[in-house]
Order: C-alpha cells, then structure tokens, then sequence
C-alpha cells in the first residue's frame, strides 16, 4: 500500500466537497481560463467568485500565469494523483471483494444452496 499524505488528502477531498469547485476543475480540464470568463456561467460575485479559486489554489490544484494584468488559470494534476491513487487502490480492494463475494455464491449454487437443506 503506498504511504499518502493525509493532510494533502483531506484538504483535496474537501476543496472536491463543494460543487461549484468541482464545476471549476472540469471547466479547466477542457484548457485554461481567466476568472472572469470561468465565473460567467456561476451566479455570484466575483470577489466571491475568486474565494474559490484562492481555495483551489491553496490546496494546489490550479495554477496561474499572469499575462499583462489577466491570470489564466490552469489545473494542477500532480496534486489530485494522491487522491487518485487513493481512490484507485480502494477501488481494486472493493473489486476484489465482490469478486471473491461472486465465487462464494457461485459455489453455493453449485452446491444446491443452503447445506442445511439434508434435514427434510
């Protein structure tokens, strides 16, 4: 099992929490974009608009360059890959689960079921 950094993935998991930052990641993924044009379809504020994207930044999941007085803002993958890889290696326990739940019960139906059944 590979070693995460719990305080990289319970800031990741809780800046994902809320759903008009997820909405902000899966606009970037499609390419960088300045505040104004990624606030345009949300209906707030800017300056409240820009909190989340401080938030974003903070946690290290976008980045931005500055060009004249614009920011175009851009994902940051490396920092999601810990909650990625956390989430994939759950995802390989649980599938190993079902699968050997799937074997059991194949079994018992093989085996007529309920072992209990020799009583009648």
């Amino acid at each position: 099992m590979v070693n995460y950094n719990n305080n990289n993935l319970d800031q990741v998991f809780s800046v994902l929490s809320d759903p008009t930052r997820r909405a902000i990641i899966q606009e970037l993924s499609k390419g960088e974009k300045t505040v104004k044009k990624l606030a345009e379809p949300f209906d707030m504020s800017l300056p409240a608009f820009s909190k989340h994207m401080k938030v974003l930044e903070t946690a290290g999941l976008v980045s931005f360059r500055k060009v004249g007085r614009y920011k175009f803002y851009y994902l940051h993958p490396n920092t999601i890959f810990g909650a990625t890889k956390w989430l994939n290696d759950l995802q390989s326990f649980w599938e190993g689960q079902l699968s050997s739940l799937e074997k059991y019960l194949l079994n018992e139906e093989e085996n007529g079921g309920n072992k209990n059944d020799h009583n009648e």
